[in-house]
Order: C-alpha cells, then sequence, then structure tokens
C-alpha cells in the first residue's frame, strides 16, 4: 500500500453528513460515536462529531485531488446543490487558475471547503 493522508473533517451530525455525501456518490466504509469514514471517487475522507461547530465561522478545509474534476462537479450539481458566494452547501465551477490547474470548490453543510483540484 502507498503512503495516505486523508482530510479529518468535522460534522455536526454524521447521519446528516452521510446523507449528503452518499448523494455525492460516497459510501460510509466506517462509523461509532466519534468518527466517520466515508470513501468514494477513489479518495477517503474522514469526520469527527463536532455538534457545535458553527458553520459561518469554519476555517476547515481540505483538497481532493481527482482524475475526473469535471465529472465530480456535475454529480454536485445534479444533487441541487446551488452556485452562489453565500450559504452552505455550494459549488463554484472549476476554472484554470494561475497555479496552472483547474480547480472547483465545494463548501458542505458544515462550512468546510473542499477544493476539487483536477489532477494533472
Amino acid at each position: 500500500m502507498a503512503n495516505l493522508a486523508t482530510p479529518n473533517l468535522p460534522s455536526r451530525d454524521f447521519d446528516a453528513t452521510t446523507e449528503f455525501y452518499a448523494e455525492l456518490g460516497f459510501g460510509q466504509a466506517y462509523r461509532d460515536e466519534g468518527w466517520l469514514i466515508l470513501t468514494g471517487h477513489d479518495v477517503t475522507v474522514e469526520f469527527f462529531l463536532y455538534p457545535g461547530l458553527d458553520p459561518a465561522t469554519s476555517s476547515f478545509s481540505c483538497c481532493l485531488r481527482l482524475d475526473d474534476v469535471d465529472g465530480f462537479y456535475e454529480t454536485c450539481r445534479r444533487t441541487g446543490i446551488p452556485e452562489t458566494d453565500r450559504g452552505w452547501p455550494r459549488l463554484h465551477p472549476p476554472r484554470l487558475e494561475h497555479s496552472g490547474l483547474r480547480i472547483g470548490y465545494l463548501v458542505d453543510p458544515d462550512g468546510t471547503l473542499l477544493r476539487l483540484v483536477q489532477n494533472p
């Protein structure tokens, strides 16, 4: 197995987190009273319970480096997540950034920013 790092993100409610990410193609790989692991699109995302989190003040984020960022973005759009600059959840479409990478953005219901980065 290759070396691997996985993001550890907050969840105010594991049921709501599981439901939101299931619509995006993630399945539950593990869950107990304080930890949740979801897998999909060849990535693993782990969540810790944080019931008092205020999404408006959250500074949590991670990058999902994807082989098909446009396909994943379309999956997000089909679930009805709005493309807007306020509120959560929300989407920002992938675009070529000054880094030379195509990057889109997803903010989940807990205010976590997920950068959707196209693998080179």
